[in-house]
């Protein structure tokens, strides 16, 4: 085969294998691999992450959580900051006294030191009160410069400026969104030339970025630009894109010429109130101490920026989606117990349980992956393709979520005002779909594309064969494993197809991973098919879409069992399971049968429909009774509910909504308590003194009832 067999496959791979580009390498070698890597070999085991991963708040963090947080949360007033689309003063000053803007930044340079998980809680509960707060306080933590300083910065810079982020005296930002190009770093338009002025080397740089979080109070400028040396004056680094800091007001230790940048006008993103706009600057000088990493990390800027601002994706944009997620199950699930209409609550309503079941399934699956992913996080592994995932299908669920919640609360959810605590995550939900890469974009690209030559164990060795000519024996060795990992990955599939049709269902855990076994075998199978389709893969969006569904699936799929694992004990846990779990089978299911059938070779497509589902479609949606069952455990007092809506923030005002339903439900409760406890007394012919006790009690849940079907309270 390796004389006259490999030759032949060699010079076909070669005409068919993607080019890659510099940006690509760049992402290709940041961060690292994580389960991802075990799902393109066939090979994930549940009981691996259950022993691996696992999170917990330390005391430092529950207490700045219960305390700091809890009283900033207090302080905001929703309506307030959406009426004048900004923060109060006092808001303001809370945030940069308590450090809010130095949650991650280290105790060395006076930062909290605070782990991704605690930072992720924090904006989670901030979100549940509002979303322009939680975003001023995530941005520094992830988005902006800090991060870069932290792992790429001198010492001289980050002596001088982590210490002042940490403490707010300097507000950041990050421009890396170009006019005209987008967040398309490869296309950007900014561009700085290397120059010598006055014996100091450095950079004119000229730029106009947009769409820049917290750019119109920005006091430092965190910049992404294309750097071009024609004079050859670098003696460290090299041409390629940059990343510098721009004080906006000069300073004596990092002398830029600040004279030329433009903050321009506020953007309205859809009246959420947080501050957001426009930098530009015209031929501005950039002295080269203020590259981040000094010289020699001149033209490695994308693989910094692929390696650090990962945590805006997988952290910081999830929590506001858990957030959204816990609010729907908190007021939402509240309200529809407590709100009658048809002289029954509307919880009781079948059209109403089907939304509150899916809000429930959302919640759940959310917070699995959030909690799986922050683990992940917290092992020191810096997964760039799981960051991609959390991304894309947190913002997604979160907006399935306030949909569904939006629908359910009708009249109260459209008008605006101090009662409407979800307006404003709807509003807020396309913003975060949007950031950091439109989620059609990071499906249908980002996702498979990158995760198929970052994670595939062969593929990216492969291809490096091909690029570097004349390695006809390494290319033999890894077209050999990638035929021995297509087959035994085959076979697998065949296996599990038949012991998941045969294995008993009695022992659940064991059923979802037998299947799940199945399914990332016939994921790692499909993918070694998918390689006949060489670089038009890369191109072929409605493929790379399903393959990502299948990938995205995968993961929260073992998300939600690793989550029940560590949380079983909740009782009723094992429903939100069924469901969950079932859901991203059939998604799983569904996007193979689309690839198979949508397959550019035909054959291919048929190998692949007939080798993981020859008998049609096996996964199919759970049954009414188990999504009543669902539905009752968030509009019900439950240990489900309880879990789900941890690190929701209730306000102690009284004529506060949130509040108001906390209360509507207690009383319900109560009232259902009451009720039984009176058959129960006249049963057993108990005092008279006690039954007049508990008559005193309906009294005062009926006069509740009075004042909800006025909408006195709702």
């Amino acid at each position: 085969m390796k004389k006259f067999i490999t030759p032949y496959i060699y010079n076909y791979a070669k005409k068919i294998m993607p080019k890659i580009s510099e940006t690509e390498a760049a992402a290709l070698n940041s961060g690292t691999i994580s389960i991802e890597g075990k799902i393109f070999e066939g090979k994930l085991k549940l009981k691996d992450i259950v022993d691996k991963y696992d999170i917990k708040l330390n005391d430092k963090e529950k207490k700045f959580l219960n305390n700091e947080t809890n009283k900033l949360c207090e302080m905001i007033d929703n309506e307030s900051i959406e009426e004048n689309q900004n923060l109060s003063i006092e808001n303001w000053d809370y945030i940069r006294k308590n450090k809010f803007m130095g949650l991650v930044i280290s105790n060395k340079y006076d930062g909290l030191q605070f782990s991704a998980h605690a930072h992720s809680k924090i904006v989670e509960k901030i979100a549940t009160r509002n979303g322009a707060a939680a975003v001023t306080v995530m941005v520094p933590n992830s988005l902006g410069p800090g991060e870069l300083l932290y792992h790429y910065g001198t010492t001289e810079q980050k002596d001088y400026y982590l210490p002042r982020l940490a403490n707010g005296i300097d507000i950041p930002c990050f421009g890396l969104t170009t006019e005209n190009s987008g967040s398309d770093a490869a296309s950007m338009y900014d561009s700085g030339i290397v120059v010598k002025e006055n014996d100091i080397l450095g950079i004119r740089v000229s730029f106009s970025k947009r769409y820049i979080t917290l750019a119109p109070v920005a006091t430092l400028i965190g910049l992404a630009f294309k750097l071009k040396d024609p004079n050859n004056l670098l003696t460290k680094g090299k041409e390629g894109i940059t990343v510098a800091l721009i004080p906006k007001n000069k300073n004596k230790i990092f002398t830029t010429d600040t004279g030329n940048i433009n903050i321009g006008d506020r953007h309205n993103p859809l009246n959420v109130g947080f501050m957001n706009g426009t930098i530009s600057g015209k031929s501005i000088f950039i002295p080269m101490s203020s590259v981040i990493g000094g010289e020699e990390k001149c033209g490695y800027g994308w693989n910094m920026l692929m390696e650090s601002l990962g945590e805006g994706r997988g952290i910081s944009l999830p929590a506001l989606s858990v957030a959204t997620a816990k609010l729907c199950t908190f007021g939402v699930g509240g309200y529809s117990r407590i709100r009658n209409q048809f002289k029954l609550p509307i919880a009781e309503m079948e059209g109403v349980k089907e939304k509150l079941s899916v809000i429930a399934i959302k919640n759940y699956q959310l917070l699995a992956a959030q909690t799986l992913f922050n683990s992940i996080i917290a092992n020191n592994e810096k997964p760039t393709v799981l960051s991609a995932i959390m991304k894309y299908q947190c913002t997604e669920y979160g907006r399935i979520s306030v949909n569904n919640g939006m629908d359910i609360l009708g009249g109260a959810a459209i008008c605006k005002g101090s009662d409407n605590f979800l307006a404003s995550s709807y509003m807020a939900i396309p913003i975060a779909i949007t950031v950091e890469g439109s989620n059609t974009l990071t499906r249908s690209l980002i996702i498979f594309g990158q995760g198929l030559n970052r994670s595939h164990p062969y593929l990216l060795d492969i291809i490096k064969t091909i690029q570097n000519k004349n390695e006809l024996d390494k290319f033999h060795i890894y077209l050999i494993k990638i035929i021995n990992h297509t087959i035994i990955n085959l076979s697998n599939s065949l296996y599990y197809l038949i012991s998941t049709k045969i294995k008993s269902k009695k022992n659940k855990i064991e059923f979802y991973e037998e299947n799940l076994n199945r399914l990332v075998s016939n994921f790692a199978f499909s993918t070694n098919i998918a390689l006949l389709m060489g670089g038009k893969i890369k191109t072929s969006e409605y493929i790379s879409g399903r393959y990502a569904d299948m990938l995205t699936n995968i993961y929260m799929a073992y998300a939600c069992l690793w989550y029940y694992e560590k949380n079983k004990n909740v009782k009723n846990i094992d429903k939100l399971l069924e469901a969950s779990i079932n859901e991203h089978f059939i998604n799983i299911q569904n996007a193979i049968n689309d690839i198979s059938y949508n397959f550019p070779i035909p054959l291919c497509g048929n190998i692949i429909k007939y080798c993981t589902f020859p008998f049609g479609l096996d996964y199919h949606k759970h049954n009414d009774i188990l999504t009543s069952d669902i539905s009752d455990l968030i509009t019900k007092s439950s240990e489900i509910r309880d879990l789900l809506t941890e690190n929701i923030y209730i306000s102690s005002n009284k004529n506060d909504r949130l509040n108001q339903i906390m209360r509507g439900i207690e009383l319900e409760n109560k009232c259902n308590m009451i009720n039984k406890s009176i058959a129960i007394s006249e049963k057993d012919n108990e005092t008279i003194n006690n039954y007049e006790k508990l008559k005193n009690e309906i009294i005062k849940v009926n006069t509740f009832k009075k004042i909800r079907n006025n909408h006195d309270i709702l």
